[in-house]
């Protein structure tokens, strides 16, 4: 799944290209995604001009005078700019193209073969977009200055689970997704499996750090390669060719300490991290 790093490039790609232009067309190829594309939605946004673009989590969030487009990329979807120019139509669709935002100088188009992802529309007589039910609830941004070791120690009090059980909720930070979640923990050293009432405040600080300073690197990398994640304008990341330590290096030695790397299932998901730089 993208990421918030994956997001927030996406975001970056897109903005420098829609935000206060004119979306002259939004064509829906298919409406079948998560949640059911609204039919409305096209006539909705014909001529309306592009205020802001903006994420929230691993949402982004398209603003118009009227209202705010959510849209969310799913587990494989990726949102690119396929033309730019007056002179440049854009090329063929491809198999999985479900969307396209059509500008006068560029085009938009929503690449998702899963089908995962999502095209919402919250309208401005509903308030406030962060009360939508897909927003409301979702934690802090990672790079909010609120967020430090605090901010974590105080969401973790008394809470059994482990903590990169209680990361991947997103009720206290949001977007540290699986696969920057392991890399997180193994900056601060701490065994994915601890439970997330019993990190003191110290190690909460490391954890903190940890989460910033890898979300920072892998935003300057554009994103992971994995899959077959591309930004905006289509390139690949480059992120966890350089910088992993631990995510799918199974049985690979420990970059710090040559102890292999172990891998275990946490809620479904793959965690990696290493038995001796990782304490509980």
């Amino acid at each position: 799944m993208p990421e918030l790093p994956e997001v927030e490039t996406t975001r970056r790609g897109i903005d420098a290209v829609i935000t206060g232009k004119p979306l002259r067309r939004l064509l829906v190829h298919e409406s079948r995604m998560r949640w059911p594309i609204p039919v409305e939605l096209p006539a909705l946004l014909a001529g309306r001009i592009v205020i802001e673009c903006n994420r929230r989590g691993k949402y982004l969030l398209l603003r118009f005078e009227h209202g705010v487009q959510i849209v969310h990329l799913g587990m494989s979807g990726s949102l690119r700019v396929v033309s730019s120019g007056p002179c440049a139509g854009p090329p063929l669709l491809r198999k999985h193209d479900h969307v396209e935002w059509i500008f006068d100088h560029a085009t938009l188009r929503l690449h998702d073969p899963r089908r995962f992802g999502a095209v919402l529309w919250h309208s401005a007589e509903d308030g406030p977009v962060e009360n939508h039910p897909l927003l409301a609830k979702l934690g802090i941004e990672p790079f909010d200055p609120r967020f430090d070791g605090r901010w974590l120690h105080r969401h973790f009090q008394k809470r059994g689970i482990a903590v990169k059980q209680a990361l991947l909720a997103g009720s206290a930070v949001v977007g540290v997704g699986n696969i920057y979640c392991s890399e997180s923990l193994f900056r601060a050293g701490i065994d994915p499996r601890t439970a997330a009432g019993k990190i003191s405040l110290p190690r909460c600080e490391r954890l903190a750090l940890a989460i910033r300073t890898t979300l920072s690197d892998a935003l300057e990398s554009g994103g992971s390669t994995l899959r077959d994640y591309v930004d905006a304008s289509g390139e690949p990341g480059a992120y966890f060719a350089i910088h992993a330590a631990v995510y799918e290096r199974a049985g690979q030695p420990c970059k710090s300490c040559g102890t292999p790397i172990r891998r275990l299932v946490q809620g479904q998901r793959a965690t990696y991290f290493c038995p001796q730089c990782q304490k509980r």
